[in-house]
């Protein structure tokens, strides 16, 4: 990767706040915390349940909202450093923290993305989700509490979880309560499941789709996306790492864009797969897709304001047109 490659402008639309966090980091969280120092994430896993479990055993250090400040700020130095200009980062409402809690991680997370934007140059619009197979009251409780970030930093609402496990439609009413506060829907699904995931959260008003990478398996599901200008949000190493794409068969990136469905591209969870955003770029375009087709994807299905919209369509023109 030659250094022009590495800081050309990318956006990245699917990124865990908590799935960032370096092992440096995540071991003076967790020695503030007087907690065990979570070990080496493995370099596979058996299957996306297999990864939840890992994930849930790294991320329990993050306790406090100045936690979630610092990983916000050290991810978006890390990102900018790769040339990223817009983030959407996701941040999951814990349970644990309860609901003023989770008001208070949203507070600090809209306080450190302004003052990322300030230090680094890079827009973040927040994008907070709820799990599916968690309480549905609590869901519905934190949905209503991400909506009053609406317009001040928090521009979407998503669901996560183990698709296939636990079902989707029970909370279709939270969905409703945060896109009635003014947070569109922004999914995970056709990952663990197939692509009746998919077209159940396009049923439910899904604006774009985190993953979608199993549809596919279903070549009018792909024409409908395409149709629909639908972005899916692909993370390609991960896909791999979790057994949703083969290195037997073409990716579902190559497959998606053939089929004319815009992908963005971003890494997921990059400490846990242990990779950046510039080499997941790189990666992706040893697939077929460019840095200005994904980035182009990445400005179709960014959530941002008006106003960061054209300054980042401003900011490709020059990059990849000019």
């Amino acid at each position: 990767m030659t250094p022009a490659q590495r800081h050309t402008p990318k956006i990245e639309l699917h990124v865990h706040l908590e799935g960032t966090v370096r092992p440096p980091l995540l071991a003076a969280l967790a020695r503030g915390h007087r907690l065990p120092v979570p070990a080496a994430t493995p370099g596979t896993f058996d299957d996306l349940y297999d990864f939840i479990a890992t994930w849930n055993a790294m991320t329990v250090v993050l306790r406090t909202p100045q936690d979630y400040r610092r990983a916000l700020l050290a991810y978006a130095a890390e990102a900018a450093r790769d040339g990223a200009v817009h983030l959407e980062p996701i941040v999951d409402a814990d349970e644990g923290l309860g609901l003023a809690g989770w008001a208070n991680v949203l507070a600090a997370l809209v306080d450190a993305a302004a003052e990322a934007r300030e230090s680094y140059g890079v827009s973040i619009g927040l994008t907070p989700q709820v799990c599916r197979g968690h309480d549905l009251d609590f869901t519905e409780a934190a949905a209503r509490v991400a909506t009053r970030f609406a317009g001040r930093g928090v521009v979407g609402f998503g669901l996560s979880g183990a698709e296939g496990r636990h079902p989707t439609i029970p909370y279709t009413r939270v969905v409703d309560v945060a896109r009635d506060g003014g947070l569109p829907f922004v999914p995970h699904a056709g990952e663990a499941a197939g692509p009746e995931a998919v077209r159940e959260v396009l049923a439910m008003g899904a604006v774009r789709i985190r993953h979608g990478v199993r549809a596919v398996d279903d070549p009018e599901l792909v024409a409908e996306l395409a149709e629909r200008d639908i972005v899916l949000d692909v993370t390609p190493t991960s896909n791999l790492r979790l057994g949703v794409a083969r290195a037997d068969r073409p990716h579902p990136l190559t497959v998606l864009t053939d089929g004319g469905v815009a992908c963005s591209v971003s890494t997921d969870d990059p400490a846990i797969f242990d990779i950046t955003l510039a080499e997941e770029y790189a990666f992706a375009a040893r697939l077929g897709v460019d840095a200005a087709t994904a980035y182009t994807a990445g400005l179709r299905g960014m959530l941002g304001s008006a106003a960061d919209h054209a300054r980042l369509a401003a900011v490709g023109e020059r990059a990849y047109q000019g």
